[in-house]
């Protein structure tokens, strides 16, 4: 992945998206030959000279000061993700620490999995920005139970997985909206940690074996993944809808907690009990 690249896609595409009017700016008559804004209209927009943002567009931003990226994200109406992602590839241009220079590294504290395995009503998992599946509370196993086809796998990784394996398509049952979903966060984690080899191994060998993925890979899109509500159909208790809260680790730098819960009373509830009661089925049994 080169950076040049990334900036010069990220920006092209984001500017594809905003029109004159969505712009406040007048739409004179004629062809465009651009879908969205030109680049003279962002650089006014931005208070820029149209020679300066288009060497912003080719790639060189490094030096850029945060007030001209501010006036770039505002022109582009970037929301909150894009516009950090914009700063991290800004940093990873100029070579400086990225926003979370410490990443975490190692097992798990102690701390941190009692907490995990002690929220028994809940699925709940840690991963990391590569969305590798770190660890899981009991339920959280039960749960992503497809995405680890030996049982005896410490760790497993939700893209790859998604993707790659033959049941993949079948775990995730709103299929664009999790594709989607999947590859923001993965092209959020690369502008964050652009030289983790891990991560390019991984976009490598999905972009090379996924046409699904290449496709939303080009589009640029990256996302904050704080809450929300996600599908899953699992093989034993068919398909159940979660609402989700994800919570970043403080002390854990690049982890994340994720714990999937149902309101009382609604009939996902009723589906989570009956995979509290297959997970324990699945205790009992013999591990030979």
């Amino acid at each position: 992945m080169s950076t040049e690249s990334d900036i010069r896609e990220f920006l092209a595409s984001r500017r594809a998206k905003i029109t004159p009017q969505q712009a406040g700016l007048p739409a004179f008559g004629g062809n465009r030959r651009v879908p969205g804004l030109r680049r003279e209209e962002v650089a006014l927009l931005a208070g820029v000279s149209i020679d300066y943002y288009v060497r912003l567009e080719r790639g060189r931003i490094a030096g850029a000061s945060e007030e001209v990226l501010d006036a770039v994200a505002g022109a582009l109406q970037l929301d909150d993700a894009e516009r950090a992602h914009l700063f991290d590839l800004a940093r990873a241009a100029a070579k400086r620490p990225a926003r979370r220079s410490r990443r975490a590294r190692g097992p798990l504290p102690d701390s941190v999995l009692r907490v995990l395995h002690s929220m028994t009503g809940s699925p709940a998992f840690i991963r990391n920005g590569r969305l590798d599946i770190l660890a899981t509370n009991t339920l959280g196993r039960a749960l992503y139970a497809p995405l680890f086809p030996d049982p005896s796998a410490r760790t497993a990784n939700i893209a790859r997985s998604q993707f790659l394996l033959p049941g993949g398509r079948d775990f995730f049952p709103q299929w664009e909206e999790s594709v989607n979903t999947t590859v923001a966060l993965l092209r959020t984690e690369a502008g964050r940690a652009p030289h983790d080899s891990e991560l390019t191994g991984l976009i490598g060998e999905l972009v090379t074996r996924s046409e699904e993925f290449r496709t939303a890979w080009a589009k640029h899109n990256v996302r904050l993944h704080h809450t929300g509500r996600k599908s899953f159909r699992h093989p034993a208790i068919g398909v159940i809808t979660f609402d989700f809260d994800a919570m970043e680790l403080p002390a854990q730098p690049g982890l994340t907690l994720t714990a999937y819960s149902a309101a009382p009373g609604t009939p996902d509830h009723d589906t989570l009990q009956l995979l509290a009661a297959w997970a324990a089925t699945e205790a009992d049994q013999p591990t030979g």
